[in-house]
Parts: structure tokens; sequence; C-alpha cells
């Protein structure tokens, strides 16, 4: 039983993905690591910082971006289907670039792909997730975001990238990863670990140019550029005492990013909540997001019970 993993990433040294932690956090599983990564922008140093890890697990696809694929983020999904071709493994990691696993729950996570190898009744295991938000010491759980996710699928062919990325499907016929008449969802078991989200922890300014791109992804440059054109040159996290704080550990692999976090002085622990829209990133702070993860929280034990889910649960 061998296990890859496999990713995509562009401009990830400029927009402060923790890439490099990311692949190291899943060396020790894997016998190989693709990742597919974009030409990037003057000065970029992504492919030059990857190589630098030295390992020779580590495999490079070297890619351009067709932004005529921009369209709902389809091509962070053929990016990543491109990754994904490439792997030998019997099972496929998934990690995306600001996606981190704490070494604590590689035990686990192997034991699950030797456990169900030869069940071919789970196609997938569901990940449990934590989303870091401003800062390394605090995080939300809201109805807002997705509380667990695929990030272990088959080696089977019939499996693609969904939507912009975020999830699996298994394709009849895959005419593209919104074309949903054609798939089904997977089948998938629990992990029994969990996933490090790091995508909300950059410096302020590095967080709004990080949104303007990923807005270019999805609807196009000039529309991003027309969005962000009066916005702040800085992304405000909000009053982040109305967050859980975090109290254990963070993977190993993140130490010297933790050390280096340098913004501190721009993060607010009170004051009023940002206005925007649910594209700003500020969904936890809506009121119907809110309610409805206080009764999720006081009724369910914190288990999303009422948002729609991108899987069929074996219990195994």
């Amino acid at each position: 039983m061998k296990i890859s993993a496999f990713s995509f990433v562009r401009n990830g040294d400029s927009l402060y993905y923790p890439v490099v932690e990311s692949i190291r956090s899943a060396l020790p599983l894997c016998h190989e690591f693709v990742i597919a990564v974009g030409k990037g922008d003057p000065g970029d140093r992504t492919r030059e910082r990857i190589a630098e890890i030295g390992d020779s697990r580590i495999r490079i696809l070297d890619t351009v971006w067709d932004m005529r694929h921009f369209e709902r983020g389809a091509v962070n999904a053929r990016q990543t289907d491109i990754a994904r071709e490439a792997c030998t493994g019997d099972w496929l990691l998934y990690l995306q670039a600001d996606e981190v696993i704490h070494e604590r729950y590689l035990p686990a996570i192997r034991r699950r792909c030797e456990e169900l190898h030869h069940d071919a009744a789970v196609e997938g295991l569901l990940f449990r997730f934590r989303h870091f938000w401003g800062d390394y010491e605090h995080y939300f759980e809201s109805h807002a975001w997705y509380n667990e996710e695929i990030r272990c699928i088959r080696n089977l062919p019939e499996i693609h990238s969904w939507h912009s990325a975020q999830s699996f499907r298994y394709f009849h016929r895959y005419d593209g990863p919104w074309q949903a008449s054609n798939t089904r969802k997977l089948r998938v078991a629990r992990a029994n670990a969990e996933i490090y989200h790091y995508g909300w922890v950059r410096p302020p300014h590095l967080m709004q140019r990080k949104k303007k791109a990923l807005r270019a992804v999805h609807a196009g440059p000039e529309r991003a550029d027309a969005q962000f054109a009066s916005r702040p040159q800085e992304f405000d996290y909000g009053p982040l005492e109305t967050l859980p704080v975090f109290t254990e550990s963070h993977p190993a692999v993140m130490r010297e990013r933790i050390a280096a976090l340098d913004w501190r002085d721009k993060l607010r622990l009170d004051g009023p909540r940002p206005r925007g829209t649910d594209g700003d990133g500020y969904k936890h702070y809506r009121l119907k997001y809110r309610f409805l993860t206080t009764i999720e929280r006081l009724l369910f034990g914190g288990r999303q019970v009422f948002g729609s889910r991108n899987y069929r649960l074996v219990r195994c």
C-alpha cells in the first residue's frame, strides 16, 4: 500500500502561502509528493523554495495557468487534476498550499489507509478542519465555514477535483468541475485526523492581495481590479476577542513561520465587526451564521447539521 501526496500552487511565496511547510508535513507519510507549480509573477520564488527542500520524493510539474478557464475557479480544479493524474500511489493525500498536517495525526492517517485499503466501498477519507484567523492564536468555529472535507482519495481516474478545488467527486463523464449532472458524491470514511488551515493568517496587506488574486481566478482580472480599486490596502480581521483562543500545539514544521509573525500591531481584539459581503471573508460575523453556530454548539455539540455535504459518510 503506497500513499502519494499532491497539491498545486502559484505565487505561493509572494502571497505568503506556507507551501513549504505543507509539503514537509506530508512527506513522512508518502513515497512521493507531486505538486503543480504555476508560472508566477516576476520575482516570485515559489518553485525555488520548494526545490530547496531537497527531497527526492518531491516532483514539480511546471505549468502555465490558462486564465480562459477562470470561471468560478475552474483553473484551480484543473491544476489539482494535473497533479493528481501524475500520482502513482494507491491512496492520494491532497493538501492545498495553505493546509498543514500536525505530526501527531500521521500514524492515524496511515492506519486508516491500511485498514480500508481493500474496502472498495470507501473511496476517500474525511478530515476535520481547524481554520486559523488573523494570527496563530485564534481560530473560528462557525456554520459559515466547512468543518470537514475530503483530503484523501483512491487513485481512480473517475475521481476529479470538484468546483474550485475544495473537494472531489466521482465523474461518470468528465465535462468540467461544475457539471453536477455527470457526478456523484464520494463514499468516505472519517480519517480521525485534522487539517490545520492557515489561509487567513497573513500580514493584512498580503491578505488583501491574496483575496484579490483569488477573486481574479473566480471572476477574471478586470473584474477583480474594479472591485478592489476602492478597498483598503490592508485587510481588517475584525475583533479577535470574539473568537476562540487556540491553546494546543501547532505542527512542528510551522515553528519558524509562527516565530516570524510581525503584524501583531495591525490586529485588534475589540471594536466593531467589519462590514462587507461574504466575498470579503466575513461570513462568520453575520447574524445568520452566528445564530446557526450557536444552535449547533448548544444542541449538537458543535456538529454542523444544517449545511450541505459533498460526500456520503460510510460508518467503518
